[in-house]
């Protein structure tokens, strides 16, 4: 039970911060700007691995938790249990912040700039970068090293840097569904909820190729 309740307050952190900022930033007309929503999100990241790694491998996406899965270093049948965690935290968040800043429009939603096909490959590519650094500095389901969470924190840094303008960088389903469920802004949400999951299992057949001997151990 400590796994999953650290993966709900894990990616309730994630979203009551990341989208915190981008909701604060929609009311009060830009004084967060794109650069802090950026940096908030690779912080927060960063911040919740240190803190939950040790106990529920810090995964906070149901992306990395199924390309854990098919990389045989996390049980197939805990999947959907930490699905269900990272979602209740997703819209636990947004709940909140659907309290907080009732006139907020859409909560922090992952609403692209661009049509569905560029959106598609742009969140699948960004979560294949994602999961690549993810599988190269983790072992079993647990997050190692004092490098990680800079590691992993700083990749998101980077996406939602360049990315966010265009698709808000996602990479993640519960990241996308909180929001869109308590906004009600659905439009292009089905991408969200695929293109991570393919680009997470895409880096998973990467890893393989490049790193046979200790890419998939079985967990």
């Amino acid at each position: 039970m400590r796994k999953y309740i650290s993966e709900s307050i894990g990616t309730f952190s994630l979203i009551f911060c990341g989208t915190g900022a981008m909701t604060i930033n929609e009311v009060t007309g830009g004084d967060v700007t794109h650069v802090g929503i950026a940096i908030t999100w690779g912080l927060i990241v960063m911040a919740m691995i240190y803190a939950f790694g040790e106990i529920s491998g810090a995964h906070f996406n149901p992306a990395v938790t199924i390309a854990f899965a098919y990389a045989k270093k996390f049980e197939w049948k805990e999947v959907p249990k930490y699905i269900i965690a990272q979602c209740v935290g997703a819209i636990v968040a947004s709940s909140v912040l659907l309290f907080l800043f009732p006139e907020s429009e859409f909560l922090g939603g992952t609403i692209p700039t661009v049509d569905s096909f560029r959106a598609f490959i742009l969140e699948l590519l960004l979560t294949y970068f994602l999961m690549v650094v993810i599988i190269n500095v983790s072992t079993g389901s647990k997050e190692i090293g004092t490098m990680a969470g800079i590691a992993i924190g700083g990749i998101v840094l980077l996406e939602a840097m360049f990315a966010g303008p265009i698709t808000k960088a996602s990479m993640n389903p519960a990241r996308s569904l909180g929001p869109a469920l308590l906004s009600g802004h659905w439009e292009q949400q089905w991408l969200y909820f695929i293109a991570p999951i393919a680009g997470a299992l895409l880096a998973v057949l990467t890893c393989k190729v490049v790193k046979p001997e200790n890419c998939c151990d079985e967990c």
